[in-house]
């Protein structure tokens, strides 16, 4: 139904109504500054025509000052013969002693010789300050009045002689403004009234091609394109009716050409890299794109007419209807015909009219092989951390159980179970320190502090550490009667010194976990060789054991997380098997690489680079490896 249309909602009446109010705002705007302008102008006027001039206030000034019978006449006299026009009304002088000595109005000379009454005067004579006011009272109507001190500047101290007190009327100035005000308004008015014929002729001339727009437009829904729209001008209006009139030949090609368009289609999804199947309200396959058609192990041509679920292969389990009812995602597997699994995730959404009617079903299928693995591994993770922490857990529950049944009392027994028990407890602390720490640099919320470093000085460092808590063990186990395993460190360094950019507790953190690694897996009195070169941008640092090696199959493993070359003995000796990783990701951060060369009973040599710039130099380095 074809909705009323009223003349107060067309843009025309809208146009008009901003125009005439802006108009009018403008108008208001501007008389309203020029009034108070005016106003303030005539007032100021007016006050410098009644402001006493100083010929007549320093005579009477000095006349106060004598406060004689004859400087009293004098004074009188002066008020009487001045005469400034009509304005002042009332003038009465009055001394230091607030007594009146001279009035000129008609009806104050009596007044002549009396104190006065008036608060303000008494206010000027104590303070010594003018005052100025503008009065208004429908008795008396608009009047001026000043009060000024009258000082005597002949006894060089400027004391208060007396005041003189001024009236003036100013009705003639207010009725000056109001007679502006009036012409003024009827100005405005007669402007407002030609405003308001000009904005109508305005809106309608611009309202008129619009309207026959808004015609050509309903003749196109409707499918006529052979109307044109009438250009009037060459303005903007003028420049959409083009438009309109292009646009109604455009739209005639357009859907002219609606079956190219859909030959072009075809084409792109030829191209996708995604497969796309299309159905009809049956489930039958009406369009195939080459990807879908590769994924699929198949063929155009046996695709289409042929059932959806039927060639996905889920149609023992899943059944077109119920495509129709739930569009979820589903993962299909592809492996008969693949070397390696091809694993898809079938996307789903249906084809409706513009009356809901579905007319057919659009699968899109995306490679999701590498996302399903990173899922497997991530499972994969989570199953390695939980059988890592189960088994020192079961560990201390046995020797807690075992405390708690009466081997606490033995005085042998406890304390091995309660250093078993802390043993565990070190190593799942271990664990979860370094599984934090791969969730902080697998997250990117590990800060790298770089700093300037004398890397031969931090490498000994590192090393010197290793071989004090050599020589506390060795104490130890003197104390105690017992065997430590002896090592010794060979250094192979440089005589140059190598300044770089690193970050020292992380890479402290990195040589301490392939360290540890070369002494736990070298034998009875082996020898680590750590060695530190440079080449032309890097520098090489590597740490040799002689420890069993590593298998070839494995050492592109080593470095993942949780991986074991002999699980057993890792777990004998403590490892977490996360070392390894941490080193990597660490270094990697810094933008470092680390490797491995081993062979079977031979040992490994793990190498590490990082970028270094020959020209960089420590300068005043005071920051020392203790």
């Amino acid at each position: 139904m074809k909705k009323k249309f009223s003349f107060f909602s067309s843009i025309q009446f809208k146009i008009s109504v901003i125009f005439i109010l802006l108009l009018l705002s403008t108008i208001e705007i501007i008389g309203a500054y020029f009034v108070h302008r005016l106003e303030q102008q005539n007032i100021q006027s007016f006050e410098t025509q009644v402001q006493l001039p100083s010929y007549i206030t320093t005579p009477l000034a000095n006349n106060l000052s004598k406060n004689t019978a004859k400087s009293r006449r004098q004074t009188r006299a002066a008020i009487t013969e001045y005469s400034s026009g009509q304005q002042i009304s009332e003038i009465v002088v009055v001394n230091n002693q607030g007594q009146i000595v001279a009035s000129k109005a008609n009806n104050t000379q009596d007044l002549v010789g009396k104190r006065t009454t008036n608060p303000q005067i008494k206010s000027v004579l104590y303070s010594g300050r003018k005052v100025t006011q503008i009065s208004h009272s429908d008795r008396e109507g608009s009047y001026y009045l000043s009060i000024t001190p009258l000082i005597n500047s002949t006894t060089g101290n400027n004391a208060i002689v007396g005041a003189i007190y001024t009236r003036a009327d100013m009705d003639s100035v207010y009725k000056n403004i109001n007679d502006i005000v009036f012409t003024f308004f009827v100005a405005s008015l007669v402007a407002g009234l030609l405003g308001a014929l000009i904005s109508i002729v305005v809106a309608r001339a611009i309202t008129r091609p619009i309207a026959e727009m808004k015609k050509q437009a309903l003749r196109m829904a409707a499918g006529d394109y052979s109307g044109q729209v009438k250009v009037y001008s060459e303005d903007e209006l003028g420049q959409l009716a083009i438009a309109v009139n292009n646009l109604s030949i455009k739209v005639e090609e357009e859907q002219e050409n609606s079956d190219a368009e859909r030959t072009r289609l075809d084409s792109v999804l030829s191209q996708m890299s995604d497969g796309v199947l299309s159905t009809d309200r049956h489930g039958n396959i009406i369009i195939i794109n080459e990807t879908a058609c590769e994924f699929l192990n198949t063929d155009p041509q046996t695709a289409v007419n042929q059932p959806l679920v039927e060639l996905l292969g889920i149609s023992a389990t899943t059944s077109f209807e119920d495509l129709l009812d739930n569009q979820a995602e589903r993962i299909i597997e592809q492996s008969a015909e693949y070397e390696d699994d091809l694993i898809l995730q079938a996307d789903f959404s249906l084809i409706k009219r513009n009356t809901g009617f579905t007319t057919g079903l659009v699968c899109v299928l995306h490679d999701v092989t590498e996302q399903q693995k990173i899922d497997r591994d991530r499972r994969q993770f989570v199953s390695n951390v939980s059988h890592e922490l189960r088994t020192p857990l079961t560990s201390l529950r046995s020797y807690v159980e075992a405390l708690n049944d009466g081997a606490m009392a033995d005085p042998q027994l406890a304390p091995r179970f309660l250093n078993v028990i802390q043993d565990e407890t070190d190593r799942m602390i271990r664990m979860i320190t370094s599984l934090l720490s791969l969730s902080r640099l697998d997250q990117g919320t590990t800060k790298i502090n770089l700093e300037l470093v004398n890397f031969n000085e931090f490498f000994n460092y590192i090393l010197d550490r290793f071989d004090m808590l050599l020589a506390k063990d060795r104490e130890k186990a003197e104390k105690a009667g017992t065997t430590v395993k002896r090592y010794t460190i060979k250094r192979i360094f440089t005589h140059k010194d190598l300044w770089v950019e690193i970050d020292p507790d992380k890479l402290t953190q990195a040589i301490d976990n392939i360290m540890n690694n070369a002494i736990k897996y070298s034998p009875d009195g082996g020898i680590i060789t750590c060695r530190l070169v440079d080449t032309q941008n890097n520098l090489i640092l590597s740490i040799a054991d002689q420890g069993l090696g590593i298998p070839r199959k494995d050492i592109k493993k080593v470095f993942e997380r949780f991986y074991r070359v002999d699980k057993a003995r890792s777990r004998q000796q403590g490892g977490t098997g996360l070392g390894l990783s941490i080193a990597k990701e660490v270094i990697e951060a810094q933008g470092g690489h680390i490797w491995v060369n081993s062979a079977e009973n031979r040992g490994s040599t793990f190498y590490i680079s990082l970028p270094y710039d020959p020209q960089e130099t420590g300068g005043e380095w005071d920051e020392a490896f203790e």
